[in-house]
């Protein structure tokens, strides 16, 4: 059921992690592939000639998603070079960890941009692109388990994601008539390179062990879910912020132990 044959989707902040999981994922079901990543990147040369290694066309694209032109001027070659976009994958990334009472303005300012800021930006061009070409089509929002269950020294990124996932409602009830279906993804604690520069491999193997599935997730969990949900399967799903964690959020609800 998760065929995307004949689909273009563009892929925001792709070139590693969970943007190139999703990437991955939607080729691997048939869809031709924008990936963008920021300018400058040392890492999308590479990604693109792995998704053409799947037998699919890959368009790489530099752009500051973080910015209106930048995204105006994603859209532009996207279109201009791959003819078309159904589909959307929202995954500008930005985070810095500090505690509040040391939290820099500067920093909370740039991750709500990123976050917020940047998936307006991008799902209101790519959306004005499906209407004028009268197409269905899916957006997709990168959130975070964090929108609902907020950790220390994640301030901005908690704030930013839980107006996205509030965001990701609000778009959907005004594309219903355009079937457009707008969904978020929330992932739990997901082993990417950016949690390897953060932690070692022994704190990851050791904190995925507490975890309900006794492992943290992977790139290509948040993809298939993004294929699912970019896909004819998912027609009946919008306006949802689906947790992709392994247990994450509920983990509390564990059943205690007794003497018996």
């Amino acid at each position: 059921m998760i065929d995307l044959s004949g689909k273009i989707a563009l892929v925001t902040g792709a070139a590693r992690g969970i943007g190139f999981g999703c990437a991955r994922q939607m080729a691997n079901a048939g869809a031709n592939i924008i990936l963008n990543d920021r300018p400058g990147s040392e890492f999308l040369a590479e990604a693109a000639d792995e998704i053409r290694s799947l037998g699919r066309k890959c368009y790489p694209i530099e752009a500051n998603v973080f910015s209106r032109e930048g995204c105006e001027m994603l859209v532009e070659k996207a279109v201009e070079q791959a003819g078309k976009i159904d589909i959307l994958l929202s995954n500008p990334a930005y985070n810095r960890r500090q505690t509040f009472l040391e939290y820099d303005p500067k920093n909370f300012e740039d991750t709500i941009s990123a976050a917020l800021v940047g998936g307006f930006n991008m799902s209101q061009l790519v959306a004005c692109h499906l209407v004028e070409r009268k197409s269905p089509g899916k957006i997709i929002f990168i959130s975070s388990v964090l929108a609902e269950s907020p950790n220390a020294l994640c301030l901005s990124y908690s704030a930013a994601k839980a107006a996205l996932n509030q965001m990701t409602k609000s778009i959907a009830v005004e594309m219903f008539e355009h079937r457009i279906n707008v969904n978020s993804i929330m992932p739990g604690w997901i082993d990417t390179p950016g949690e390897r520069d953060s932690f070692t491999e022994e704190t990851i193997v050791a904190e995925g062990k507490k975890l309900p599935w006794g492992r943290l997730g992977t790139i290509d969990d948040i993809g298939n879910t993004a294929a699912f949900l970019a896909s004819d399967a998912s027609d009946y799903i919008t306006g949802v912020a689906l947790a992709v964690d392994g247990g994450y959020l509920i983990k509390g609800g564990r059943e205690i132990p007794t003497d018996e």
